[in-house]
């Protein structure tokens, strides 16, 4: 088949012009100024990058765009790198851009990347070396250029902020191939000489060339290695250099440098008042308490006269008390022993008077213990009789007599006996030996 008579859809072409641009235009950098800019809330730019005859469409998507530090505004000529492609669903032309920076400043925005890279790499950019500037500061440095218009911004801030501060300029140019030099020895000098509690590195708004003077490698090391805090304020908002990384604090331009550098004055009177306002009651507070303190101090003390005379009263009460006690105490021991000596007079028997009473309860004891031993002697002779009268060889005399085993055990029944078996019969004046012929029990 003829590939001319073939026929394809409005896709497929569009499809096949893409492949073809993106295979015979390889990514490129293309200079031109941009026109219809429009930025949309997603991130995405899209814009017409033109010339003085043509014009193409470009996108510069989010993920690329956000990678640069500053902002192009409409009519800024600009160099991009870019894929040449085909917007396939409505077969437009258009560039799709991965990189972007001011017309004429490859180079030096190349290297520009290439120092920031390298100086950061070695921590000269990193937070932790970053120095602190007092808030109060009597001396203030600014190296700049006497010419310069950031100069007078400077000045004329730092009066209305701050008219008390003394200010010590350290002039340089700051444009030109002798720039990065003059600056570089101006701030030595500053930090050699001690004079400022902080330096100022100040210059005004410029292109990348103009400002190429503050991305100079001796510069950074020099802002790096001073012991005086630095503030920069370099161009305008959107311009960055190398100085502004390294320094302490990055302002976004001159004047705002200044305001960063000293309090505000009307601020610091106000506070200066309110402090005062707060001394004052506290000292009239503090005063009242003390001399409330010190008046119930004068009431507490007395005159020392009359303290000894007080004294002196509590003494002779006490005497008298101790006297008056002591001569007490002597009649009640007086009166005790008075008692003890009628008692003992009183209540003192006689001799003889003792020894009729002993010889009374004598007879008394011996007549009741006469009569008491008889009782028992009698009570002991009817006892023995009775005795006797259960003695059994008592009875044995009345003519009985006690039989017995030949063991000695007393015979108490005649079933206990068995004919043959010897025994014992005791009687009043002896005992009868025999033997058993017949042992007869009654019913």
């Amino acid at each position: 088949m003829n590939p001319a008579n073939t026929v394809i859809t409005v896709s497929e072409l569009n499809r096949r012009a893409r492949l073809a641009i993106e295979k015979s235009i390889p990514s490129s950098w293309i200079a031109g100024e941009i026109s219809n800019l429009a930025r949309l809330s997603s991130g995405h730019w899209y814009f017409t990058l033109k010339d003085e005859q043509c014009g193409v469409k470009c996108a510069f998507f989010r993920n690329r765009s956000q990678f640069i530090d500053w902002k192009p505004s409409e009519g800024d000529s600009v160099e991009v790198r870019a894929q040449a492609t085909l917007y396939e669903p409505r077969g437009d032309f258009q560039l799709i851009i991965d990189m972007m920076r001011r017309a004429g400043q490859g180079g030096l925005y190349e290297e520009f990347l290439k120092l920031k890279a390298r100086l950061e790499i070695e921590g000269l950019f990193s937070a932790e070396r970053k120095k602190h500037p007092p808030k109060f500061i009597q001396r203030l440095g600014i190296v700049t250029s006497l010419q310069a218009a950031a100069l007078q911004d400077v000045l004329k801030t730092l009066a209305g902020k701050w008219p008390l501060i003394e200010i010590i300029i350290y002039p340089c140019t700051v444009q030109g191939s002798e720039a990065a030099s003059a600056i570089g020895q101006a701030l030595r000098a500053a930090i050699s000489r001690n004079e400022c509690e902080v330096i100022l590195l100040v210059r005004g708004g410029g292109s990348l060339e103009d400002l190429s003077p503050f991305n100079d490698e001796n510069l950074a090391r020099t802002i790096a290695s001073s012991h005086i805090p630095i503030i920069s304020g370099i161009g305008h908002e959107t311009d960055f250099s190398i100085a502004d990384f390294v320094a302490d604090i990055r302002a976004s331009t001159p004047t705002a440098a200044a305001q960063i550098a000293v309090p505000e004055s009307v601020d610091i009177v106000g506070q200066i008042i309110s402090s005062r306002s707060r001394i004052e009651t506290l000292l009239n507070h503090t005063l009242h308490q003390r001399m409330q303190y010190l008046d119930g101090l004068t009431r507490r003390v007395t005159n020392p006269v009359n303290v000894i005379a007080q004294h002196r009263n509590n003494l002779i009460q006490l005497t008298q008390r101790i006297l008056f006690s002591h001569s007490s105490i002597q009649a009640r021991l007086q009166q005790r022993i008075d008692k003890l000596i009628f008692r003992f007079y009183v209540g003192t028997p006689t001799i003889s008077s003792y020894n009729r009473e002993v010889q009374t309860h004598f007879k008394a004891i011996k007549i009741s213990f006469k009569s008491s031993f008889e009782r028992r002697r009698v009570s002991l002779h009817t006892l023995m009789e009775s005795l006797n009268q259960l003695n059994p060889e008592r009875i044995l005399s009345r003519g009985y007599c006690i039989a017995r085993t030949i063991e000695g055990n007393v015979i108490k029944e005649a079933k206990s006996l068995a004919p043959g078996q010897q025994m014992s019969i005791q009687v009043r004046d002896g005992n009868i030996l025999g033997t058993i012929d017949q042992v007869v029990v009654r019913s």
